[in-house]
């Protein structure tokens, strides 16, 4: 019998029954048009997510789309007011950048560790609440503070309570829909990160020149209230342990499977899932918290997610998820230093608006990345007997090459040579965030269907090296650019994004090879 390499698992009914020996194929559940086998396999409880129904499920993806396009708009939302608040609460402009902005960004990184180990213990939903609550606090906070000291106080607290809607959102993802449903969900939630930081800097800025900075946190403090309301009715715990057939693991093929230490995908929320179980109301649903305890070390899950750099998978994705996300911070650090100054002499309102260009492009590719990934994917299984391999994901990845590096070239030499500023903005920071938004979509989808038991640990760490990257660049990114020009720093940016793009080819040809590896070696095992 071939090796059940994790991830590998039969999408359109293919019969290569060697890979499967021992599965009744025609036991196996499909989707309403009878050609696609779900993944992972749904049990027969009703209050499997699994089983949640479509509009159900469409409310929890409302949710955490508006509550991650917050969590993306609150981190620049002050970007147009740098020099003001500096000046407010007199410290030098590079004490404030570095303190406000760089504390936030640190704090970001250590929250991806801290909530998802919360979240393997008591579940993710009152973690979603906590935060949820946590940032609201944290805008009013700010809005008030009389001293440096609690301005900067405030925006860490906030940076803490940011992590979830980065990290543990796509491990959630998993929890609730197939593999061939995937691509578009998580596009909303890229949509919701990039599209809140390119959508809120144009309206925080004419908030800020027109009221001030107080009245544009009040107002992310609203936003954020509405955002507690949504997760509250609209996103239910979604850890569960389902007695079911596991295609898409690589564990043994026991519906019985008695593990003391679920993970945070399996965590038991019911003592007996099958078709006989009571539905859990909609008022138990309500309750912040499951009841359920995993008895499993916190500081254990706090380094647990850093041995899944080990596998090749994730490390890939590591380097691409940093890339992807922080280029978009370095541009956001220096687009007032290229636009302010001649010839452009922007004001700050002209400044936030190129960002409506970034924000259309996302939506854009949020349009073309889900329907493209999934319809790709089901292609290629088809093609491949009906089996599907999480590396047929990576084709979408030419495309961030092609648009994103091309958008940095644009953009870098449109603004060394001062062109008219719809070259750079339109241009530029259109493709750049077209084939963001495509790029990143493909690197989680890619990354849940390698370790979707362990999507939330590898998230965390994802985050907590793409957040330490980005906090690097608020120290340099200006002062690059006032020393070498935009145009060499902007090349060496798209060199660079070509350079560790072209990782995914080896990644494409090796991928099953390393998914292989890592669960013959027993790394999976021990996390």
């Amino acid at each position: 019998m071939s090796e059940h390499v994790p991830g590998t698992a039969p999408l359109n009914g293919g019969q290569e029954s060697d890979i499967y020996a021992g599965i009744d194929r025609n036991s196996l559940i499909y989707d309403s048009a009878k050609k696609i086998v779900l993944v992972p396999q749904p049990s027969h409880s009703p209050n499997d997510p699994y089983n949640w129904s479509r509009t159900k499920k469409e409310f929890f993806t409302i949710a955490y789309g508006w509550g991650c396009g917050c969590v993306g708009a609150v981190g620049p939302l002050l970007g147009g007011a740098f020099v003001q608040l500096a000046e407010e609460f007199d410290v030098s402009l590079s004490t404030f950048v570095s303190a406000v902005q760089g504390g936030a960004i640190v704090a970001i990184a250590v929250g991806s560790l801290l909530f998802n180990s919360l979240a393997v213990k008591y579940g993710k939903r009152p973690v979603y609440l906590g935060t949820t609550l946590g940032l609201t606090i944290s805008c009013f906070w700010a809005a008030g503070a009389k001293s440096f000291e609690s301005f900067v106080a405030a925006r860490v607290f906030c940076g803490l309570c940011m992590a979830p809607m980065e990290a543990l959102v796509p491990a959630s993802i998993s929890n609730i829909w197939f593999v061939h449903e995937r691509g578009f969900r998580t596009a909303i939630f890229n949509l919701g990160v990039l599209g809140g930081i390119n959508l809120a800097v144009p309206i925080a800025a004419a908030i800020i020149q027109y009221s001030s900075y107080h009245e544009a946190l009040y107002g992310m403090g609203g936003a954020f209230g509405l955002t507690f309301i949504l997760v509250f009715f609209w996103m239910p715990e979604t850890a569960f342990k389902r007695a079911a057939l596991n295609i898409d693991t690589g564990r043994d093929q026991n519906v019985n499977d008695t593990n003391p230490e679920w993970k945070e995908s399996e965590l038991q929320i019911s003592p007996s899932p099958d078709e006989d179980e009571p539905r859990i109301s909609w008022l138990q649903e309500l309750s912040p918290w499951s009841g359920y305890v995993n008895h499993v070390s916190f500081w254990n899950t706090i380094t647990r997610p850093f041995y899944l750099l080990a596998s090749p998978p994730v490390l890939w994705a590591v380097f691409l998820f940093t890339i992807c996300i922080s280029w978009l911070v370095g541009v956001s650090l220096v687009i007032s230093q290229i636009f302010s100054a001649p010839p452009y002499n922007f004001s700050v309102i002209a400044v936030g608006a190129t960002n409506l260009s970034s924000f259309v492009a996302s939506v854009l590719g949020t349009i073309v990345s889900g329907p493209l990934i999934d319809g790709l994917i089901t292609r290629m299984s088809k093609r491949n007997g009906g089996i599907f391999e999480p590396e047929f994901r990576l084709p979408i990845m030419l495309t961030y090459l092609l648009f994103t590096s091309t958008g940095f070239f644009a953009w870098g030499q449109s603004s060394a040579v001062q062109d008219p500023w719809p070259v750079p903005v339109i241009v530029g920071l259109g493709l750049i965030n077209f084939g963001a938004q495509l790029g990143t979509t493909g690197v989680v989808t890619y990354v849940v269907d390698c370790h979707r038991e362990k999507a939330g640990e590898a998230f965390a760490t994802m985050n907590f090296v793409k957040n330490m990257f980005s906090f690097g660049l608020t120290f340099y990114m200006n002062d690059w650019i006032a020393d070498q020009g935009v145009r060499n720093c902007f090349f060496t940016i798209g060199g660079i994004t070509i350079g560790i793009t072209l990782l995914t080819i080896p990644m494409y040809i090796f991928g099953k090879r390393a998914r292989s590896w890592v669960h013959r070696s027993g790394l999976s095992g021990r996390l």
